[in-house]
């Protein structure tokens, strides 16, 4: 049973709802016309996928805000960073030994599976120094190694004392389980 709502100046909305389960279809306006958006708080559970064109980009985003865990927590051994769970990981506490970042979507879930060949995602680490600083000296994801290629063309050799080193990694899936990681170290007192 199709449902058509008039447009003022956009032309008509028709809603199909089908009498029985099934698939909804919502016909929107011309290319040009603007949807009026809902004023409730909409949480999507799935991927969403925004396709532009070659001549349009495919989403723009105003006042967006990325999920921070932060942990009284000092970096040392082997760290799981789970990228869907946070876009940022701060560990205030100070960094106790250098420490390896493992990266993966989640404990059950391994990056490999959530990211496409062509995607990345890009994530931060804070790590917070005292007097005797340490350094992230390996990175690995979903438990495997990886050489990243780091800002400036080499690997720290050591942490920024009495400060808070921010590590931030874009990691490029290339093809299946390979990845090109970008790394960098900034210093921030």
């Amino acid at each position: 049973m199709p449902i058509k709502l008039k447009g003022a100046t956009s032309g008509d909305i028709t809603l199909d709802v089908p009498a029985t389960a099934g698939t909804n279809t919502l016909t929107l306006p011309a290319a040009t016309g603007t949807v009026a958006a809902s004023t409730a708080t909409t949480t999507f559970t799935a991927t969403q996928t925004f396709n532009g064109s070659s001549s349009s980009l495919a989403m723009i985003i105003n006042d967006a805000a990325e999920n921070c865990t932060i942990s009284a927590t000092a970096a040392t051994g082997t760290i799981n960073y789970d990228v869907t769970t946070q876009a940022v990981l701060y560990y205030t506490t100070n960094a106790s030994a250098n420490w390896t970042v493992n990266f993966r979507a989640s404990s059950g879930t391994s990056l490999n599976t959530v990211l496409a060949t062509g995607q990345s995602v890009t994530v931060a680490f804070l790590v917070t120094q005292g007097a005797t600083p340490f350094y992230n000296s390996a990175v690995q994801v979903d438990g495997a190694p990886v050489t990243p290629k780091w800002q400036g063309g080499f690997a720290p050799t050591a942490g920024n004392a009495n400060s808070v080193d921010i590590y931030t990694y874009t990691i490029v899936k290339t093809t299946s389980a390979t990845y090109t990681v970008f790394a960098s170290q900034t210093r921030f007192a």
